[in-house]
């Protein structure tokens, strides 16, 4: 099935080239685009840069930052505000390692990322797929990933994150790349 999905969506170009990694500001945008549209996360994001003179926040400026004043100006819900404080926090107190990450296993970026207030299993798996690179993830809780298996394997309903799981098991080790092609898959026209 997966066959059918590539050939139907084409090459993708080079899902690996590099791109200057921030691992801070990455996390500070995922969270702030939580459960929003792009359109809105991308409004969102530009309002808080804008209030730091053009850059992502450093987690000395969100901290020393009045809470209310940051949700206000940029337009963040109290919880949002929250999780990037707690991210910040994180930061500062060494519990989360920046640097490390790169060497990290998946399975240990992870648990290091949901530890955060605010950062749950999809928001660290995204991480790690579009990030980092990793070749290995298939965030089978992603609600595109699940309707695209449904389509392409044609299922009657939209499969739980375990039947993603299972059938995702034969596309290891390019679970990155399978999970590209369905997001993609879901966007192209049948000719």
């Amino acid at each position: 099935m997966l066959r059918k999905v590539i050939d139907e969506v084409g090459p993708i170009g080079n899902f690996f080239a590099g791109r200057p990694i921030d691992h801070y500001g990455t996390l500070v945008r995922s969270i702030v685009g939580q459960q929003l549209s792009t359109r809105a996360a991308q409004a969102i994001f530009n309002r808080l840069i804008d209030r730091f003179g053009g850059h992502v926040p450093t987690p000395e400026e969100v901290l020393a930052d009045d809470p209310d004043e940051l949700r206000t100006a940029a337009g963040l819900s109290h919880a949002k505000v929250k999780y990037v404080r707690s991210l910040a926090e994180h930061v500062l107190d060494g519990s989360l390692q920046l640097d490390r990450l790169l060497d990290l296993p998946d399975d240990e970026v992870i648990a290091e990322l949901v530890a955060i207030k605010g950062i749950g299993l999809w928001s660290a798996q995204l991480f790690l797929l579009v990030h980092l690179r990793r070749p290995d993830v298939l965030p089978s809780g992603d609600l595109g990933i699940r309707r695209a298996v449904m389509i392409h394997y044609g299922l009657p309903a939209m499969p739980k994150p375990a039947e993603v799981d299972e059938i995702g098991e034969r596309w290891r080790p390019y679970r990155s790349l399978a999970s590209m092609y369905l997001w993609r898959s879901l966007h192209v026209k049948p000719v």
